[in-house]
């Protein structure tokens, strides 16, 4: 069995777990979250803690196993704490704004960029070139990220553009005569 599917997820913080043959669907203060069961994995609930076992001695199975494990603790941290990404924006003349659903970006482009946030993603904007995207789903919050840092993503000889607040860009140096 999987190293990581041995371990068990703890229902904390006002989770609860409801298993059903063909999802697991997980509520908590924030929110409720689904995801869909592979039927090589089986899902225990006992008194709060979640355990995951393999159905048969494939390594699919095994595989699949500490895959569902990660994605149903993933699931239980962001109904109850929420996940976030910080963007920075380096150069000059680059801005962020929040509005309501939208982020406008302001990145040299002749026009601003208006990105539509999905639902369940909240967008802030402490400073103009910093945003804080959050949400409860991981995989949304980070797919939103990779969508905003796409605009604009960070050139490497001034390493001007969208990047992540702990990414570190590697600055080329430029040709020489």
């Amino acid at each position: 069995m999987s190293r990581v599917a041995k371990m068990p997820v703890t229902l904390t913080g006002g989770a609860e777990a409801t298993i059903t043959p063909l999802q697991i669907t997980v509520k908590g203060p924030l929110g409720s979250l689904s995801q869909s069961l592979n039927g090589l994995v089986v899902i225990t609930n006992d008194k709060g803690t979640l355990s995951f076992d393999v159905a048969n001695d494939s390594r699919e199975a095994n595989a699949m196993s500490g895959t569902m494990r990660a994605l149903v603790n993933n699931m239980v941290n962001g109904v109850t704490k929420g996940f976030q990404k910080k963007l920075t924006l380096v150069g000059v003349g680059y801005r962020a704004a929040a509005q309501g659903d939208k982020l406008n970006l302001s990145l040299g482009f002749s026009h601003p960029v208006v990105h539509q946030m999905p639902e369940g993603i909240k967008c802030e904007t402490p400073t103009q070139t910093e945003i804080l995207i959050k949400g409860i789903d991981r995989q949304r919050v980070g797919q939103v990220a990779a969508e905003v840092r796409a605009y604009r993503s960070p050139e490497p000889y001034k390493g001007k553009g969208v990047r992540y607040a702990d990414e570190v860009v590697k600055l080329k140096e430029t040709k020489k005569k």
